[in-house]
């Protein structure tokens, strides 16, 4: 490794508040139980870098696959609800055991269950960005779980993986550590012969030729390589500095070791919420602007008005995610609406004055604020 590398990772290990993700499989045995050894020495490690001063979040899966043995089941089911039972007496039993571990260290643990829902919608991102300010400011390492008991497929952040660069961002994270069973990002399938350790990745050129598609070894979690570096990619477009490895190597990775792969952040820090929105969200339906709003949205960053709207697709309420198109259908950006798909119709084209006049005060707000778009 180069010597500019080996200076990056004295900055991973000055980091001072770092967010580690751990994936099922590096929790859980085969038969999808925990596996107490793995849990302490994971908490071993948290301690360890607790104790040199730094603050620590834990994104850990496991939750499912915890569920799997008590329940008398032997692979992770399909269905959701059959998901959702084993999360739920999964999760009890998983965040206990964080609970033993990390009280041997006397450090207090508090859990965070999230959906999309409670981050995208203004009041409830800062109700989370809230709790989280103040877990941190009373020692608490909390541990953050997708809420796989109620979620839909409709309000899934997906996997664990992109949950965690979200979550990093969320609490203006120095780092982001992504553990799993492979030691770091290859250009090909780990166990093939000729297969190269990428030790750094500064941009999308370092990944030319990547094969992500390999899947985790245990066969309990959803997330392969590639939702590993489209994690990376949010976390590092953000500002924000993502070391991949094994869970076996997280001592060394938290300390600066150069282990598995280093990605550069190769932008700046974004609001948080609109980077939620951005990544965490599917869209309920499109809004077709006329050239004259995509130059209002994306150049000037205006609120999102009737009069530059001419179609409506699908069907979504107030307060949903939407696209913005452009007249040629490309998606412009994305935003929360404050009408229903059923109310708009009848507003298009018109300016909000004429609205405001015809229908009332109500009628003269945006279709999207600029405070609830992002431009993609």
């Amino acid at each position: 490794m180069s010597r500019e590398g080996l200076e990056h990772r004295s900055t991973v290990s000055g980091a001072r508040r770092i967010v580690v993700k751990v994936g099922s499989s590096s929790l859980t045995t085969a038969a999808g139980g925990i596996d107490p050894s793995r849990i302490s020495r994971l908490v071993d490690v948290l301690a360890s870098v607790r104790s040199r001063g730094a603050e620590v979040v834990l994104v850990s899966s496991g939750a499912i696959a915890a569920g799997l043995a008590p329940l008398g089941l032997r692979k992770r089911p399909r269905a959701l609800p059959a998901q959702q039972a084993a999360a739920s007496v999964g999760q009890g039993l998983l965040v206990h055991r964080y609970t033993e571990e990390l009280a041997r260290h006397g450090l207090v643990t508090g859990q965070v269950l999230l959906t999309v829902d409670d981050v995208v919608r203004r009041a409830h991102y800062r109700n989370a960005h809230q709790t989280f300010a103040k877990l941190l400011e009373l020692g608490v390492l909390p541990i953050v779980n997708e809420n796989d008991t109620v979620a839909t497929s409709e309000i899934r952040f997906g996997d664990n993986d992109r949950l965690a660069a979200l979550v990093a961002h969320l609490v203006h994270a120095d780092l982001l550590v992504l553990l799993s069973d492979v030691d770091g990002l290859y250009d090909g399938h780990p166990t093939h012969d000729g297969t190269r350790l990428i030790a750094e990745v500064r941009g999308n050129a370092d990944l030319a030729g990547v094969r992500t598609t390999t899947a985790g070894a245990a066969g309990v979690g959803t997330g392969g390589m590639s939702t590993k570096v489209d994690a990376a990619r949010i976390a590092t477009g953000a500002g924000i500095p993502v070391v991949l490895t094994s869970a076996d190597q997280a001592s060394a990775a938290l300390a600066g070791d150069p282990v598995g792969t280093l990605f550069h952040p190769t932008g700046k820090r974004r609001p948080t919420r609109l980077l939620w929105l951005a990544h965490a969200t599917e869209p309920k339906g499109q809004l077709v602007l006329d050239g004259g709003a995509v130059k209002a949205v994306t150049e000037r960053r205006a609120s999102l008005l009737a009069a530059g709207v001419t179609a409506v697709r699908g069907s979504f309420v107030a307060g949903d995610p939407i696209d913005l198109l452009g007249p040629d259908g490309t998606t412009v950006a994305r935003g929360l609406v404050n009408f229903d798909a059923d109310e708009l119709p009848g507003l298009l084209g018109r300016s909000s004055h004429e609205l405001k006049r015809e229908l009332g005060a109500a009628y003269e707000r945006e279709l999207v604020h600029r405070d609830d778009l992002i431009v993609l």
